[in-house]
């Protein structure tokens, strides 16, 4: 059976900067994998989760996983809001903003810090709310907890984060399973034990045990 990895990038990137990431999946899992590249700033999210869709089910495979860094974890659940008629796999969210974002709150204070986080931001991150998970397949999430990043010039982070999103903003109802690590918001990209557990997952549908700090919901 075949099986591909699909990367989908986070706020003011391309994919490009997942290079790393997706080499050390492609290798530890064997199989292709690809990012998908979508305007974050212009572009609402709703809009790039449908494309997305169309993307995935064009896509010739038996299996595809879903990885998203940061806003690219909101466009995959938005995707899933819905029933996408694509292959079954597993996800993997990386330092998504899943319940708000108050670095990015700090940030749309300023109008050209509004601009510059764009609709997609505004329209999903900021708009409150709680999200849960039914989207009938494994999800896992991982956070960072080493607080090097942007967000702390906009917002005061006091609890444990990434630099630019909150540990307790990445939690969603429903996930399969949820776990924190040593790495920065944009540094989990190029971490390897991020690869590593993120191949874990999507092979088991379950992070590796005993190998770093572990908060499960299991």
């Amino acid at each position: 059976m075949s099986a591909l990895v699909v990367y989908v990038h986070g706020l003011w990137f391309n994919g490009l900067e997942g290079w790393m990431l997706r080499q050390r999946l492609a290798r530890r899992l064997n199989v292709p994998c690809r990012a998908f590249s979508y305007r974050s700033v212009s572009v609402e999210v709703a809009r790039n989760a449908a494309v997305l869709g169309e993307y995935l089910a064009r896509l010739r495979t038996d299996t595809v996983h879903l990885v998203g860094h940061s806003l690219g974890g909101i466009v995959i659940l938005k995707l899933f809001e819905t029933a996408p008629d694509i292959a079954p796999g597993r996800i993997v969210l990386l330092g998504s903003p899943i319940n708000g974002s108050r670095a990015a709150e700090g940030f749309a204070r300023w109008a050209l810090g509004r601009r510059m986080l764009g609709v997609g931001i505004t329209g999903e991150v900021l708009r409150g709310g709680t999200r849960r998970w039914g989207g009938g397949r494994d999800l896992g999430i991982i956070a960072g907890e080493a607080p090097f990043g942007l967000g702390r010039l906009v917002a005061r982070l006091s609890a444990p984060n990434d630099g630019a999103v909150l540990v307790d903003e990445t939690r969603l109802e429903g996930a399969t399973d949820h776990l924190t690590l040593r790495v920065s918001h944009s540094g989990m990209l190029f971490n390897d034990r991020v690869a590593a557990q993120t191949a874990a997952f999507l092979r088991d549908g379950r992070f590796a045990r005993g190998t770093a700090m572990v908060h499960s919901n299991r």
